[in-house]
């Protein structure tokens, strides 16, 4: 596993989660040395079986050392993971207020400016990222779930590992979201008394959203876009695809077709598919 992402992102919390789960872990390590860190894993598999290693901007130019390390491990015969961890600004720059860490970036420049050339910079590893998780609003245990979802896929060279991630539009946009579907103009079983307080995951208030025309016509659609778009998606080399469907609260709706969905995509067979309710995980 390569894991890189944002600084206060949550890279330091993932890796003590590898660590848990007996992967040898390593950080901070110079760009230089890394093609020799490859060669070292490849001669000794059994004993580096499970290696995780932290690359992000303290590596220097941190997209070349992520094609050496990359370039090095295919070279002999070994596929690595590429895990990018990010959250929004305003939660990064608190984070850095409570920690009062230094940002590796800091200098003339204030944490915003900071945070904002790290994004430019890691820009092209997160596009080759093969998970993007945003951390923003996970706690330790649901960044755990995350990653033990994602380590737990068998998907084939074939397939592709679809994220479904539903949420409410007044807590913000998932930032690792490929494709985001605004599901608020279906009725909403927020105003039925009886359906107010359950959530999507209820037989109740599905029935209420598939039960309206417009909501099969949509994931009718919704399903003739994927049928489209996924077989171009995997003949570019895609292997991961993050799906964002929000309504107004992230409770009914959303939960309703991101389910809906879930079903949809493992009848078709295109890979596997982890699905995560985010404003239910507030709870």
């Amino acid at each position: 596993m390569i894991l890189s992402g944002l600084s206060g992102a949550g890279k330091t919390s993932a890796t003590k989660l590898f660590e848990d789960l007996g992967y040898t872990c390593m950080d901070n390590l110079p760009g230089e040395l890394l093609p020799a860190l490859a060669e070292l894993v490849s001669e000794d598999r059994q004993r580096f079986e499970k290696v995780a290693i932290v690359l992000d901007v303290r590596a220097g130019d941190a997209p070349l050392a992520l094609a050496a390390m990359r370039g090095a491990l295919e070279g002999r015969g070994i596929k690595p993971r590429v895990v990018f961890l990010e959250a929004r600004d305003e939660v990064l720059i608190r984070r850095f207020s409570e920690t009062r860490h230094r940002h590796p970036l800091a200098g003339r420049r204030g944490i915003a400016g900071s945070i904002a050339e790290e994004r430019r910079l890691l820009d092209p590893i997160r596009a080759e990222s093969d998970i993007v998780v945003d951390t923003s609003d996970l706690s330790l245990r649901q960044l755990k779930e995350r990653i033990f979802a994602h380590l737990a896929d068998n998907a084939s060279d074939e397939g592709i590992v679809f994220q479904l991630i539903s949420f409410g539009f007044k807590y913000g946009v998932p930032l690792e979201a490929d494709l985001v579907f605004d599901v608020r103009f279906m009725e909403n079983p927020y105003y039925v008394d009886e359906l107010r307080h359950l959530s999507g995951l209820t037989p109740a208030v599905r029935d209420y959203v598939m039960g309206q025309p417009i909501a099969q016509q949509f994931f009718d659609f919704l399903a003739r876009f994927l049928d489209l778009t996924v077989p171009g998606f995997k003949s570019e080399g895609k292997t991961r695809l993050t799906v964002a469907i929000g309504c107004t609260g992230g409770y009914h709706r959303s939960i309703v077709i991101a389910e809906q969905l879930r079903g949809w995509l493992e009848g078709r067979g295109y890979g596997t598919v982890a699905v995560f309710h985010r404003e239910l995980e507030r709870e």
